[in-house]
């Protein structure tokens, strides 16, 4: 099998599974437990948590440990603004993922007034236009360092000055853009931003927040207290040490590892381009995740030419695995232009650690095949 749905979940590395192996076996106290078992557990957690940070370039007592992603953005978002003094109106950009768009939806059946930020035909928000939205009443400003269904960068230096010029927290999306994009919070100009460990060789279920440390969080979750109050539940160590060690991992190599993904992705893309009729590449043609290529085959169903290389032994996607199965266009594709027809086309490959030179080839083999015989040809 060619494994090429890294977007969707990472395999968990091997250092990881050893890393947590202990803090599932002999280390189980409750961190929160003042035995000598919760102390145990207690300096695993910090270790953790400070090796978290250590990549984020932010303090240890910034970072929430959390259920994953999807947890990490409800948080962010309905933490940050329903805490906020400033007022109830949220601005996020049109292509977020689900976890930041319906929890924005949420916040406006509960009163909040929410915008939208558009996208050009490549999907890179519209910078004008969220200057536009952004006030002195605005609560928080929301929008992704990469887009988990094309792949586009945003330019988010340039929308954290806009929120800097009034006031405005902002928070990222970083789940994407984890393991392969540098996550220094200072640099990218952010106040919260999330991740998720399985996008980079960590556990399911396991992600982290930040949060700069002067900004207000509502807690979503209620109860014991933990997380300094932020996020109520005991806190699952083991998730939280695989994360960190699986993003120190990743952040090790991350240049290297992007250079050699960049190039066979740009390989990828040009071949396809070559050699797949009407193949059309969605997202930004350059500022785009080194290891992530999406198409759109006009006319021909993007899940039957999912079936079609499956059949032969290539794993991908049509677009975020949160959607799978709906019969819905993609919201992110219907944002940059697409028509609905059009976008029903899509197809996403999505490399990782495992990937090699042979597979892309063996892919530009198989996917015309693929293509024509999805299209009854």
């Amino acid at each position: 099998m060619i494994y090429l749905d890294h977007a969707a979940t990472s395999p968990p590395r091997r250092e990881v599974l050893e890393a947590v192996w202990p803090y599932l076996t002999s280390v189980t106290g409750n961190p929160s437990s003042a035995h000598e078992a919760g102390r145990a557990a207690k300096a695993g957690l910090d270790a953790a948590r400070a090796g978290i940070a250590q990549v984020l370039g932010c303090r240890p007592g910034e970072v929430v440990l959390t259920g994953g992603g999807t947890e990490a953005d409800n948080l962010a978002v309905t933490g940050i603004a329903t805490a906020s003094p400033r007022g109830r109106h949220v601005v996020v950009s049109a292509i977020e993922h689900p976890a930041v768009l319906e929890t924005a939806r949420a916040l406006a059946r509960a009163g909040f007034r929410v915008e939208e930020a558009g996208v050009d035909e490549f999907g890179v928000v519209d910078l004008e236009q969220l200057e536009r939205l952004v006030g002195d009443g605005t609560a928080l400003v929301s929008v992704m360092l990469a887009n988990n269904e094309i792949g586009t960068v945003q330019p988010l230096a340039e929308v954290s000055r806009v929120c800097r010029a009034h006031g405005v927290p902002l928070h990222t999306d970083a789940v994407q853009a984890a393991g392969h994009l540098p996550l220094d919070v200072d640099a990218l100009g952010v106040d919260a931003l999330s991740v998720s460990a399985h996008k980079f060789g960590g556990l399911r279920g396991s992600g982290a927040l930040f949060v700069r440390g002067p900004v207000p969080l509502e807690p979503v979750l209620h109860g014991g207290g933990q997380e300094q109050g932020r996020r109520s539940g005991t806190v699952d160590v083991a998730g939280a040490v695989g994360t960190a060690v699986a993003l120190g991992l990743a952040e090790a190599a991350r240049e290297e590892e992007s250079a050699r993904l960049r190039a066979l992705r740009d390989r990828l893309i040009g071949g396809v381009l070559a050699e797949v009729p009407g193949a059309r590449l969605t997202g930004h043609p350059v500022q785009r995740l080194p290891h992530h290529a999406s198409f759109c085959f006009p006319g021909v169903g993007g899940e039957t030419v999912l079936l079609e290389l499956e059949a032969v032994g290539v794993v991908c996607s049509s677009g975020s695995a949160c959607s799978a199965g709906s019969e819905d266009a993609s919201h992110v594709l219907l944002a940059t232009g697409l028509d609905a027809d059009t976008a029903r086309t899509a197809v996403r490959f999505s490399m990782g650690p495992a990937t090699t030179g042979q597979d892309v080839d063996e892919v530009l083999r198989l996917l015309p095949l693929a293509v024509r015989a999805a299209s009854g040809a």
